[in-house]
């Protein structure tokens, strides 16, 4: 409740201060205030509408208008906000703020480069390296690369993946872990444009587990496109790579009915381990509760869901809000890495944040 006070509040200041700066009648100032709005209420239309009721194009650009105002809006309070704390200790004039077009041409090209800049460092994806070392008998050493948070859909497209594929095959990784969010809202896009062929691209295997967007997304596609995709999607499940290397996969923090990690790793250690001597990797999508892998005996979790804010300062809040937002992180004997995820919901930006794929090592330790 109190987030969407302060929302609203936020709003409501920013259209107040948009009112007083602008040099019009106010017939006028309506006008830009309600193009201003009818851009930020693309998004709850969209939703509440359905995308997949336009045709691919349309719900596209609705999306992306949607999406970008919230970080629009983001930047101008941020902007404005600077402007009256100026104000209040005498470096800003009081008639920079009202009736002037200059203020306002100002904060909006300077939303303008920040976006640009944002939109171009969500581009440059980030080669993150992971070195895993333990004390348990591996069979040899692998190299994996992980993701998370792809958000496929009407936001990032086929040629989006098609790029991300490539970077993962250049890699040769001997598998692939996905934590959870490969589909954004809906599989309408991914079935219109085949992505599945590109994840068949992939030169090794893929395990993954299910994010909080795959519940929100169109069923019963969610399970065909997996398979369509070969994706070895294990829900509450766990699979040997071999006998000394298990993947479990956790179900999403949003299935109040999901196992607990302890039941399953003990049955995971049941089926593939009895003597205890694998090497356990968690996928989870949502990093809460980082405990429980370790008082479980996990070695490594890979997780997602944070997207380390997407932009500053949202990357102070999910600093604030969990153990490990981004990053490496260990606790006991367990390794974790929170990743920002590779793909993103909403506009296109990294403010501060990075896009990024990790490509991590797994060695037995020198001794």
């Amino acid at each position: 409740m109190w987030l969407i006070i302060f929302s609203v509040l936020s709003i409501a200041y920013l259209l107040w201060r948009i009112w007083t700066v602008l040099p019009l009648p106010w017939v006028g100032k309506a006008v830009v205030i309600a193009l201003g709005m009818g851009a930020f209420l693309l998004l709850p239309i969209g939703v509440i509408g359905g995308f997949d009721r336009y045709s691919l194009g349309t719900a596209r650009i609705i999306y992306a208008i949607g999406t970008s105002s919230i970080v629009v809006m983001l930047y101008m309070i941020l902007f404005f906000l600077a402007l009256d704390l100026g104000r209040l200790v005498r470096l800003v004039p009081k008639r920079w703020l009202y009736n002037n077009l200059w203020t306002l041409l100002g904060v909006v090209a300077l939303t303008a480069l920040v976006l640009f800049y944002g939109n171009r460092r969500y581009h440059d994806k980030q080669r993150v390296e992971l070195n895993l070392t333990t004390d348990k008998p591996l069979m040899r050493d692998y190299k994996i690369v992980m993701l998370s948070d792809l958000h496929l859909g009407y936001n990032n497209t086929r040629k989006d993946l098609a790029e991300w594929v490539d970077l993962i095959n250049a890699e040769k990784p001997d598998f692939i872990l996905i934590a959870g969010d490969i589909i954004d809202a809906s599989t309408k896009p991914l079935m219109e444009e085949d992505m599945a062929a590109e994840f068949r691209r992939l030169s090794a295997p893929i395990y993954a587990c299910l994010g909080n967007h795959e519940r929100f997304s169109t069923a019963p596609n969610t399970q065909l496109f997996f398979r369509k995709a070969g994706i070895r999607l294990l829900n509450d499940d766990s699979m040997p790579i071999d006998r000394s290397l298990i993947v479990i996969c956790h179900d999403d923090r949003s299935n109040p009915y999901r196992k607990s990690v302890v039941d399953l790793m003990i049955a995971a250690s049941a089926r593939f381990d009895p003597n205890g001597s694998a090497y356990k990797i968690l996928l989870d999508h949502q990093p809460y509760d980082l405990e429980h892998a370790e008082h479980a005996g996990i070695d490594f979790q890979l997780s997602g869901h944070t997207h380390h804010g997407q932009v500053w300062p949202i990357s102070w809040v999910t600093d604030a809000m969990y153990e490990c937002a981004h990053g490496s992180y260990q606790r006991g004997k367990t390794q974790y890495y929170v990743s920002s995820g590779l793909g993103i919901w909403g506009g296109k930006y990294r403010i501060g944040t990075q896009s990024e794929y990790v490509v991590a090592t797994l060695k037995r330790a020198a001794k």
